[in-house]
């Protein structure tokens, strides 16, 4: 069994706002892998799929990204799952627009969402999959970007970049570690932008 977390904000004002591109990674595997409609579990919502002869457990947290620790502590406590059975996905700032990067491990790197799920679970050995969002541009307030959509420029790479993480979810729930980063974290050099953080969104 696998665990897949993708981190975001609830409610329909944070709907495909850069700072929610791991739920639409997750929204797009669900489909993907005709998974039925999510349920209420953990403060947040899951729903359950089969990729080859993986079940694989999809969980959207609701807690504000600050918070998700506490739901991913719950699911990983309830279903008593090693590091190696979970995969959180995430927006970075640090990443040029539509660029990927799965890791076994490591800090958060700015990312509230990380942090909150490393400071809940005490360690960072866990494996994070990355979606760019460029740095916000000079003057921009970090809060105002990555709870602002995507300009069309970006989201023509961020809807690439959804159908690629979707299939890194996959590779990652089949094969070994080290294939899936060979396979997944080729730079495809899309273009980067310029940068603050208190508020449970963050």
């Amino acid at each position: 069994m696998k665990l897949v977390i993708g981190l975001g904000n609830p409610g329909r004002k944070y709907d495909r706002t850069r700072h929610n591109v791991g739920f639409e990674v997750l929204a797009k595997l669900a489909e993907e892998l005709i998974a039925p409609s999510p349920r209420v579990k953990f403060e947040g919502e899951m729903t359950e799929a089969v990729w080859g002869t993986e079940k694989i457990l999809l969980l959207w947290p609701h807690t504000y990204m600050n918070q998700s620790g506490r739901s991913v502590r719950r699911a990983i406590d309830f279903y008593k799952l090693d590091a190696a059975d979970f995969l959180v996905v995430c927006d970075d700032m640090n990443l040029p627009a539509g660029r990927l990067r799965i890791r076994p491990s490591g800090s958060a790197g700015g990312q509230k969402g990380l942090s909150s799920i490393i400071q809940s679970l005490g360690t960072d050995q866990f494996a994070r999959l990355r979606i760019g969002i460029d740095r916000p541009p000079p003057g921009w307030q970090t809060t105002d970007y990555v709870l602002g959509q995507f300009d069309d420029d970006q989201r023509t790479l961020i809807n690439a970049a959804i159908d690629d993480g979707v299939a890194t979810v996959k590779d990652w729930a089949t094969l070994e570690f080290a294939e899936v980063m060979s396979r997944h974290n080729a730079a495809k050099s899309p273009k980067q932008s310029g940068a603050s953080r208190d508020d449970p969104s963050l």
